[in-house]
């Protein structure tokens, strides 16, 4: 029964990290092409930008899940 509703938790987690993750890199391609920015620097940027979300999102995201789901 506790691992059940920890690999609920985890990946409920993952997915809303993933989606977190996936607006900000679209919003910041969105934002970029505004302004004169070369092609891969748009791409670059926003697999960074995805990159950043995803290790600020899954540390914070995750604790919060798991204390949901055990109840």
């Amino acid at each position: 029964m506790s691992e059940d509703y920890q690999k609920k938790a985890l990946r409920v987690s993952y997915l809303l990290s993933l989606g977190i993750a996936l607006v900000a890199g679209l919003a910041f391609f969105m934002v970029t092409t505004l302004g004169s920015y070369s092609l891969l620097t748009r791409y670059g940027g926003g697999a960074w930008v995805i990159l950043l979300s995803l290790i600020i999102a899954l540390p914070t995201i995750t604790p919060v899940m798991k204390r949901r789901y055990r109840r």
